[in-house]
């Protein structure tokens, strides 16, 4: 399908404008909100900054909107924080906290993603099988439906993310 779905996200991400205005005008409330005492984002200040982001983000890119509806837990950030490689600066300059902000979101929204998919695809799933039953389907018949279905939906989601 071409692209992994993380790099479809993070390039996503990185191409909106949208985006990068988010990240700007978060970073320079939270040099705002430091009094400018520092000269770039603390750790302590990301867990805000995320939430922050988050409301920012929902109104203005639809592939946020769609797979993570709620601001990130403070886990899901020091996680980005980790993964960004960032956990043992002090503060973060306007590019460490894009790059913070990228992979946070990323994984939030594969996160939304897998999630829609392991909820959506089981129940429609014991749909079809129970239509099956009811129509006296061949069980490979209805194994079949239910593949096909399945790799549907992971294809539709998959689709989404860029």
């Amino acid at each position: 399908m071409g692209l992994s779905p993380s790099k479809r996200v993070d390039a996503t991400l990185r191409r909106a404008p949208a985006f990068a205005a988010a990240c700007d005008s978060a970073f320079d409330r939270c040099l705002a909100a430091a009094q400018r005492a520092f000269q770039g984002v603390r750790l302590y200040q990301l867990a805000d900054a995320a939430a922050y982001l988050h409301s920012e983000l929902v109104a203005s890119v639809p592939l946020v909107r769609r797979w993570a509806p709620s601001p990130p837990a403070r886990a899901r950030v020091d996680a980005a924080l980790r993964a960004a490689g960032l956990e043992a600066e002090a503060e973060l300059s306007r590019d460490q906290f894009g790059e913070f902000a990228a992979e946070l979101f990323t994984e939030a929204v594969l996160a939304g993603a897998a999630e829609a998919v392991l909820v959506r695809a089981p129940a429609a799933a014991a749909g079809i099988v129970g239509v099956g039953v009811v129509a006296r389907a061949a069980p490979a018949v209805v194994g079949k439906v239910v593949a096909v279905y399945s790799v549907g939906v992971a294809a539709v989601v998959y689709l989404s993310l860029g």
